[in-house]
């Protein structure tokens, strides 16, 4: 299943229409039901994060004036169809939240799993109050006792060094039929081209500037799995096949700047009616062992 990848789909998506939710919960997914976000899944993801829009602050409300729905929002959506209460699940990289922007569905989600394990060796995954364990140590060296369901890479592929060792790792994590999450940036985004030409040393400062970042939220960037040919390439030669794949619009380059954030969300409505792509982009795949 494959999410469609051009930028007129991700502005008016032919998606199903939105349930009626009249408690705001989210509803465990069905068996079976496709791996993709819906429309439906977007609304009610956004809805249990943001509330009563009349309620939200200005980002959420511009964002629905534009009919536009977040790499956040979707990675969310995603993974709030695929964790059941069966479901083992690690969490690669998760540092102090599991979403950063939904803690409200980071406990949900927390809740409904059978066991939600925190792998990170950053210090930050002591701050985590989601997960159940925490695990100081690098996916590189992980050995679980028991194989995970599902494991979720949220930012954390553009950190990754050795692609062939994460991925034996991840192997070895899994067992046939378990799927990966990949949440990362896009190599040939603006952003991304960027951050490769200004020293490290510069990276906080300029994400202080424009995202209010922490430092200790800030790593260094080699972006070797952050193509869908190397993803394809590096989980294909695992073992793992693709079952979705999207490159979705990121509009957030402007941070906390409210004009700024409207001049984004206006520029990408503009070149889908050209039928142009948005250029920074966030990817989200889903990968399943074979």
């Amino acid at each position: 299943m494959t999410i469609a990848e051009s930028p007129s789909c991700l502005l008016a998506p032919q998606y199903a229409q939105p349930a009626t939710d009249t408690d705001g919960c989210l509803p465990e997914p069905a068996v079976g039901a496709s791996i993709a976000p819906t429309r439906q899944d977007l609304e009610r993801t956004f809805a249990h994060k943001h509330g009563d829009l009349s309620n939200a602050g200005w980002l959420p409300r511009m964002q629905r004036a534009f009919d536009y729905f977040n790499p956040d929002d979707h990675y969310e959506a995603l993974v709030a169809k695929l964790v059941r209460p069966e479901t083992r699940w690690l969490d690669v990289g998760c540092g102090r939240m599991v979403f950063p922007s939904n803690a409200l569905l980071a406990r949900t989600l927390a809740d409904r799993c059978k066991l939600l394990v925190g792998l990170d060796p950053s210090e930050t995954l002591d701050e985590n109050q989601f997960v159940h364990r925490k695990i100081r140590q690098p996916i590189e060296d992980f050995r679980p006792d028991q194989p995970f369901d599902l494991v979720t890479m949220r930012m954390v592929a553009e950190h990754i060094s050795s692609p062939g060792t994460t991925l034996a790792a991840l192997t070895g994590a899994t067992h046939p039929g378990s799927r990966v999450v990949v949440y990362t940036v896009n190599k040939w985004s603006p952003i991304s081209l960027i951050s490769r030409l200004v020293p490290f040393g510069l990276h906080h400062a300029l994400k202080q500037l424009v995202w209010d970042a922490e430092e200790k939220d800030t790593f260094p960037v080699v972006y070797r799995m952050n193509t869908r040919r190397s993803l394809t390439a590096t989980f294909g030669q695992a073992g793992f096949a693709e079952l979705m794949f999207a490159h979705l619009d990121d509009c957030r380059t402007s941070g906390r700047h409210r004009r700024l954030r409207h001049v984004e969300l206006h520029t990408r409505r503009m070149l889908a009616r050209f039928g142009l792509r948005y250029p920074e982009t966030c990817l989200l795949a889903v990968y399943e062992r074979r």
